[in-house]
């Protein structure tokens, strides 16, 4: 079975487990305070070119999400989403059960607008309903989508103006600063949010997300709500060494560039095959509309999520590639469909 199901399905890049073995027996402080962190740290600062950010380390996406905006929030305040989202649909309530609703907008192509979140705001106008207090967004979005900066930097300013902190999932952020067509880097995502993860688990990790917090209030007091989450790693030291081994000469870049390449082969070859996409995208995951009968057939051999069922006999599948996809798996999937669709 061949899965193109996820991007988190292989373990690490080698890079990463030749870091983790070569320190495996050095005594490390705990819980971040380690010197691999301290370096993993400056990297990071240096790639977003501000270093009065912070800078934390947690293990998974729904824990640097649930952590953080909780913490951002108040009792009474909730978090605006596309309803895509990823805290809408995949985080089984992690946000509510942190006492915060999540107040969502239908976006087709996963993405917020201040228009969108004007919506929210002039529909929470008093105190018999929740107030929205943060806004969240993906980049790439749910659905494999990307922000322009032009995007980012309108929703930027409107959440300033409207005293909103803006957070961004980064997940897939190496696939998304490596996508064709991408005009947003690093500094920019910095510059125009008020905290975003760079994500590691997606992205070539062992495990592993890096927060990054530039807004002062949401600077203040975050280890404490980490740990009261359980979310400060005693052996925090793993994080900041594979951290490190992404940041320190652009692995991170390269792994994301490697999994557009091989989504880019899936994504011509199907649609050579006189296939559509719903919806079109430029990152790591595909979304191809296909008879019913040949998701039937490919599910045989192939891994992936029934995405949306049609009413026209037809279905749109999810199909991601990783860091780690072979060029091999692609062709091969690429003739098996071919051979179906005859």
């Amino acid at each position: 079975m061949i899965s193109f199901k996820n991007d988190y399905s292989e373990g690490a890049h080698p890079r990463i487990l030749e870091a983790l073995t070569r320190h495996n027996f050095e005594q490390s402080d705990g819980y971040g305070c380690d010197e691999g962190c301290a370096r993993a740290r400056a990297l990071i600062l240096d790639a977003v070119r501000d270093r009065s950010c912070d800078v934390h380390f947690l293990v998974g996406g729904t824990q640097v999400n649930l952590c953080l905006i909780a913490h951002a929030l108040r009792p009474h305040e909730a978090a605006v989403s596309a309803g895509s989202g990823h805290i809408n649909v995949h985080e089984t309530g992690a946000i509510e059960a942190t006492g915060h609703k999540v107040l969502t907008r239908p976006a087709a192509d996963g993405k917020l607008t201040p228009a969108l979140v004007r919506e929210v705001l002039e529909e929470h106008t008093d105190e018999h309903m929740v107030r929205p207090g943060l806004v969240y967004v993906s980049h790439p979005t749910e659905v494999g989508t990307l922000y322009t900066k032009q995007e980012l930097e309108a929703l930027s300013f409107f959440c300033r103006k409207r005293e909103l902190p803006l957070y961004l999932d980064g997940a897939r952020l190496s696939s998304a600063l490596a996508a064709p067509g991408n005009d947003l880097e690093l500094p920019d995502i910095c510059r125009l949010t008020d905290a975003f993860y760079l994500g590691g688990t997606k992205c070539g990790a062992l495990f592993g997300e890096a927060l990054i917090i530039r807004d002062e209030t949401l600077k203040r007091d975050f280890r404490f709500i980490q740990k009261q989450r359980g979310a400060l790693l005693a052996k925090g030291f793993l994080l900041g060494i594979q951290f490190e081994e992404l940041l320190r000469d652009g692995l991170y870049y390269e792994l994301g560039a490697h999994a557009n390449a091989m989504a880019e082969q899936l994504r011509g070859g199907i649609r050579g095959m006189g296939y559509s996409f719903a919806p079109e995208t430029r990152t790591n995951q595909l979304f191809p509309r296909l008879p019913d009968g040949v998701v039937e057939a490919l599910s045989q051999d192939y891994a992936f999520e029934l995405w949306a069922k049609g009413g026209d006999k037809q279905s749109v599948i999810r199909l991601v590639t990783s860091w780690a996809t072979k060029e091999e798996n692609v062709a091969r999937f690429l003739e098996d469909l071919q051979r179906l669709s005859r």
